[in-house]
């Protein structure tokens, strides 16, 4: 079980975007309006991470939605997110054909590699969902070191979803927004960024 401390914001941070409230990215973050709408099932563990970036993409696509899992309570069955014309962002054994899919809603399971994979396992209604499987990624600047080849952050895999769905320019903003937000995360750990 995670600590009741752990599933909240350290103090000083902006309720928002969650970097300190000195360097506060949310007058930063556009407004993106696309036809599918996104749910993020983000792992409890996430909340309190400046490095979840999943937070900054639903602050970003109008009418998404944070849905917050392996909080205390009742186990979540899943149901309530496996509503019609669902998909879930997540890879299978190839990516999915472009122009194949037109979903309107797309779930995105968020947290580690192994906590997204678990949250599909252990929630019966997400195994039947068809899956929007995407191309491995290019090597890029991140937060996280991606546990497998390919592999991306939780906001540029939503930016690849906004693209496989030809919704370009609202993927390059998103990766914009990520650009930016790996550039502070980096300055604030004492490490080079690109503009250094």
């Amino acid at each position: 079980m995670i600590p009741a401390l752990a599933r909240t914001l350290p103090p000083g941070r902006c309720a928002e975007c969650a970097f300190p409230s000195a360097i506060c990215i949310c007058a930063l973050i556009p407004r993106l309006e696309v036809p599918t709408r996104f749910v993020v099932l983000r792992h409890a563990s996430e909340i309190p991470r400046l490095t979840s970036t999943a937070r900054w993409a639903a602050l970003a696509l109008v009418g998404s939605e944070l849905v917050d899992y392996a909080l205390p309570g009742p186990a979540m069955d899943g149901s309530a997110l496996a509503l019609e014309d669902t998909w879930i962002l997540f890879p299978s054994g190839r990516p999915t054909p472009p122009g194949s899919v037109r979903p309107r809603r797309i779930l995105v399971p968020d947290g580690t590699w192994q906590q997204a994979r678990r949250m599909i396992q252990r929630i019966p209604a997400l195994r039947t969902l068809p899956r929007l499987s995407l191309p491995p990624a290019a090597a890029a600047p991140r937060i996280r070191r991606p546990p497998i080849a390919g592999g991306m952050s939780t906001m540029e895999a939503m930016a690849a979803a906004l693209r496989f769905l030809g919704h370009d320019e609202e993927a390059d903003r998103l990766l914009e927004l990520h650009a930016i937000a790996v550039d502070r995360v980096s300055r604030l750990r004492g490490m080079p960024t690109a503009t250094a």
